[in-house]
């Protein structure tokens, strides 16, 4: 969490923006006379404008935001009505459930809107909204997305330097392209067994477990990923109610240390949510008991629930991606580790393009869509090298594979910067070179093959820059064809 590169201190500065942001909305809704349930309510919806809107350009990212409250009204009023009738508020969360998973097809508006109407019908139960208090809702959430929209757009606009990359999408032809169908039939699956389970367990916070199950399931395509990430749920909901026992609990509600504790929960959210979900999920509940404190009905034997519907959620997710239309973790695996592959060769004869006097060819774009797949890699792959996984020869080779891809990124990175160069001469070995590592590439996606790659020579003097970084990607690549095409009783990836 402390150690993982920030590059432009990127998530630092989102980071503290989210605090300012969501106390923007909070002050806002108390200035304006708005009851504690309705500035909650804003607060995180607030935080969820700053957390789930990643367009790609900062035009799409305000037309998202404005958007929000198409999908997160019209909910509220369904959950706030359907709150006294229980058969019928459980099948319209589950219909919730469903049409905001599916909805992740329309790439990143509908993943952001998905995710605010969801989190719309939680926050009701959370906070046992009745009908009456739904004007007031509507207001605080209105003043919360204009006031977390003018930090961001306005005061604060970190995208306007610096655009977010777009997440990569999925490979046609691997069942990871369009997951959207089979994700909503699983996660609606999930969300019913832990809907049914909870409310046995407890009829008034049965909302952790859907909650749980829920988000289980963002970001998530592969069996693997999906049991690693309830596993990791779990474990920081564990951590979380051991801190909230000894700081929550004894602070009995009390406003000015629990807002202070809560806008270090919130930097903490934002700040860990890339490298360590675990270490999010542990602020996520430290935030949550502070709430129920604010709330006035905080004890110990709640937390203890907390943590039992967490449990019950995840076992809903597990069961959910092992029964109904699961996608394995070598699917996942080979559709991510081919696509960094293909982005490399493209990476590679960009660099060549622009080092034989091409201007218009430009390497950068591809580097940096590298750095995206790779985070997608080590996704797929973290159920090999979890540490509680039992398969040892396969979490070796993933380890293999891990560092050899991040030294292609290495290498990549090394001959985009020399290409930058305009100084920088074109050698005829370059060519011969860059050929070289398509066929290292071609050799490792080609389905069916068995490649039979040779360790080129190192040159017997320092060679030029680029020509450099070149041999270290033939190097790393010739490398990877060993952890990549074992034995098929045991491989790694399973070639479509």
């Amino acid at each position: 969490m402390f150690v993982a590169p920030d590059p432009g201190r990127m998530r630092l500065r989102n980071s503290a923006r989210a605090v300012i942001g969501v106390a923007a909305a909070v002050a806002l809704a108390e200035l304006c006379g708005l009851s504690l349930t309705a500035s909650i309510t804003g607060g995180l919806a607030a935080l969820l404008a700053l957390f789930t809107v990643v367009d790609p350009s900062v035009r799409a990212q305000r037309a998202t935001t404005a958007l929000l409250p198409a999908a997160g009204f019209p909910v509220l009023a369904l959950a706030t009505t359907l709150h006294g009738v229980p058969l019928a508020r459980d099948a319209a969360f589950l219909a919730v459930v469903f049409a905001g998973v599916y909805a992740r097809r329309w790439g990143p508006r509908g993943h952001a809107l998905g995710i605010f109407g969801f989190m719309m019908f939680f926050v009701t139960q959370f906070l046992h909204a009745l009908p009456g208090q739904l004007p007031e809702l509507y207001a605080a959430v209105g003043l919360a997305l204009l006031a977390s929209g003018a930090v961001r757009f306005v005061l604060w606009p970190i995208e306007r330097r610096t655009p977010p990359a777009a997440a990569p999408p999925g490979l046609p032809g691997t069942g990871l392209a369009r997951p959207t169908t089979r994700q909503a039939f699983q996660a609606t699956a999930a969300c019913a067994f832990a809907l049914a389970i909870g409310q046995a367990l407890s009829e008034d916070r049965w909302y952790w477990a859907v909650g749980t199950a829920w988000w289980i399931f963002v970001n998530t395509a592969s069996r693997g990923e999906t049991l690693v990430r309830g596993f990791r749920r779990v474990l920081g909901t564990v951590l979380g109610i051991a801190a909230g026992l000894l700081v929550a609990v004894p602070l009995h509600g009390a406003p000015a240390p629990t807002a202070a504790l809560v806008a270090v929960c919130v930097f903490g959210i934002f700040y860990t949510a890339a490298p360590s979900y675990s270490w999010m999920m542990f602020f996520v509940t430290v935030m949550a008991g502070l709430l129920y404190g604010l709330l006035g009905v905080l004890h110990p034997g709640l937390l203890l629930l907390r943590f039992q519907e967490t449990a019950i959620g995840a076992l809903g997710a597990a069961l959910a991606v092992v029964i109904i239309l699961p996608v394995t973790t070598h699917a996942a695996n080979d559709a991510w580790i081919q696509r960094a592959l293909h982005c490399v060769r493209a990476s590679t004869a960009a660099a060549l393009d622009r080092l034989a006097g091409n201007p218009a060819a430009d390497p950068a774009p591809h580097a940096a869509e590298l750095e995206l797949l790779l985070g997608r890699v080590r996704m797929a792959l973290a159920p090999l090298v979890h540490p509680l996984s039992p398969l040892r020869a396969r979490k070796a080779r993933a380890r293999q594979v891990l560092a050899l891809l991040d030294d292609c990124a290495r290498e990549v990175r090394g001959l985009v910067a020399v290409a930058a160069d305009p100084q920088a001469s074109h050698d005829a070995r370059l060519a011969a070179a860059c050929w070289r590592v398509e066929a290292a590439v071609e050799a490792l996606t080609a389905p069916d093959s068995t490649p039979e790659l040779i360790v080129p020579p190192r040159p017997a003097e320092p060679a030029e820059p680029a020509l450099a970084h070149l041999h270290g990607l033939e190097h790393a690549l010739v490398a990877l064809a060993a952890p990549l095409r074992t034995d098929p009783r045991a491989p790694l990836v399973i070639s479509a």
